[in-house]
Formats: C-alpha cells, sequence, structure tokens
C-alpha cells in the first residue's frame, strides 16, 4: 500500500497518508472558496489510522468557521493543512500540497449551487447540491453577503476581518497550475485577477495581514488573514500592479479566467475540462 506525502508552501508542515484514499471531491461551498482563495477546494478522506503529522503541529493554527468545524492552516505561510483530526473517522486532507500523484481522481462536484459566478464547471464528474447520498454531515448556508462598495468589486476573508474593494479595472485572470501557487492555495490551481496597483484599497483589516516569501523566489509572496488563513490580495508596486485571490471575491467581477499558466506544472490528480489556451509556463508575451 502506497505512501502520499504532503507539505505546506514553506515546508514547516508535513504529513503522509497510507491508503485508502477515499473520495476525492471538488468543494464549491463559499466558506472552501473563501479558505482556499480558489474556484474550489479539493479533498480527499482517509482513515484517522492512516494518516500521520510528520511534522510542524506547532505551526498549526485553526480556524472555527462554523460550529464544532475547524479549518487548520499554516501560521508562517498560511497554506491550508490538515491537523489529522478525524471527524467519522476520517481525516480530511486537501490534494493541492500532495508532494506527488496520491494515485486517486475527483469523483464529483459538490455544494454546486454556491460555485462562484465566474467560473463554469465542465466535464462529466456528476454534480450534487450538497454532500452525495451518504455521506452523514452538517450542510450549512452560504456566508450572507458582505458590505457593498458603490458598485465596486469587493472581498473579504472568511472571518471578515479583512475586506478590500476592486477600483481598477481587471487586466486579466488568469488560473495558475504552477507547485508554488497549489501548495500556497492548497488547491488544484490558483484563480488571480489582476489590476493596477492604485486599483485595490483595503476597506479594513490590514494589520490582519501575514506575508510569506518564498526565499528562493523574486516575487512570490502570499498574504493570509493571521486570524483565518484566508489568501488575501496583493498589491505588487514594483511590477505595478495588484494581485487578487478570486475566491475570496464576494461579487461577480465582470471577468473570467482567459488562460491556464505553468500548465506544464499541473497537479497529476487534475485534467483542465476547458478550451481555454495553455500555456507550459507564461504566455510568450509576458
Amino acid at each position: 500500500m502506497s505512501t502520499v506525502r504532503g507539505s505546506c508552501l514553506c515546508g514547516d508542515v508535513a504529513w503522509e497518508a497510507t491508503g485508502p484514499l477515499e473520495f476525492m471531491s471538488h468543494c464549491h461551498c463559499s466558506r472552501c472558496r473563501k479558505t482556499h482563495g480558489a474556484a474550489f477546494a479539493t479533498f480527499i478522506v482517509c482513515p484517522a489510522a492512516a494518516f500521520r503529522l510528520v511534522r510542524g503541529r506547532e505551526r498549526i493554527e485553526r480556524y472555527e468557521s462554523s460550529p464544532g468545524l475547524f479549518r487548520p492552516f499554516c501560521g508562517r505561510c498560511g497554506s491550508v493543512v490538515p491537523d489529522g483530526e478525524p471527524r467519522q473517522g476520517l481525516v480530511g486532507v486537501p490534494a493541492g500540497p500532495f508532494d506527488h500523484d496520491p494515485g486517486t481522481r475527483p469523483l464529483a462536484h459538490i455544494f454546486v449551487p454556491s460555485k462562484a459566478p465566474w467560473f463554469e464547471i465542465r466535464g462529466d464528474l456528476p454534480c450534487f447540491d450538497a454532500y452525495p447520498p451518504g455521506f452523514d454531515a452538517p450542510v450549512l448556508a452560504d456566508l450572507p453577503p458582505r458590505d457593498p462598495d458603490g458598485g465596486h468589486t469587493r472581498g473579504s476573508c472568511l472571518c471578515g476581518a479583512v475586506a478590500y474593494v476592486v477600483e481598477g479595472a481587471p487586466l486579466r485572470c488568469w488560473n495558475c497550475h504552477c507547485s508554488r501557487c497549489r501548495k500556497a492555495r492548497a488547491a488544484a490551481y490558483a484563480s488571480n485577477l489582476f489590476t493596477a496597483a492604485d486599483g485595490l484599497r483595503f476597506r479594513r483589516g490590514e494589520d490582519h495581514l501575514v506575508t510569506y516569501k518564498v526565499p528562493e523566489a523574486r516575487f512570490f509572496r502570499q498574504l493570509f488573514c493571521r486570524s483565518c488563513g484566508s489568501p488575501r490580495p496583493r498589491i505588487d508596486r514594483e511590477r505595478g500592479f495588484a494581485i487578487v485571490p478570486m475566491g475570496s471575491l464576494d461579487a461577480d467581477p465582470g471577468i473570467r479566467p482567459e488562460r491556464h499558466i505553468f500548465a506544464a506544472s499541473k497537479a497529476p490528480w487534475y485534467e483542465i475540462p476547458d478550451d481555454l489556451p495553455q500555456h507550459a509556463e507564461y504566455p510568450p508575451s509576458t
């Protein structure tokens, strides 16, 4: 029986699971989208006895997103991580931070009515309004709408401590499959909206922001809320634009993903189902 390993963006938290790995699914609920800053979150479950936290328990922070449901994340880099706490004898493990192919593939889309307005489900996987039949877990209502701002596209973190407004026109919207984005968002890929650096304004919570920079990277940073771990927008003054994790948006930005970048690095368990242009790394004109 093979062992699957995973780790967060900074590497401080690492884990392993020895099969069987069960029910890999894409979750579109509003809480998962906020937590990961992505179009959807992909999780597997495994028996509690098959999971082992290798290192980093002291790094793990936990946010109670609903009564009795805690969402763990690395306090240094913000990646969603498993903490090994079982529910009904099973441990949920995010698929994005896997270090190699887990050998299982997605079986369904769940909580489809809650999906992001800018994301279209493609492919032939079954879709469920909530959990599939036979999966015993409480179903929660979507997060309530948060404070509008004069028609501008707005966003916030899961706990609501950090909120922002996109006042500039969207420049582009890309899905990035690089390994850093997959680790940072703990998802199949990152969907990012770009606007001018002065086109993004924080409404509140800048004192809640934590920044982690990958040491060997020139630009790659992850900003996240210290309370709930949700990825936050980042203003890159050097290059003149702001990068917004689209899963954190509270409203439709009016733009849709235009291409897949770093497709050569995509997760082995994820097949791109749409016909958007794909680039092995950056587009040639970048």
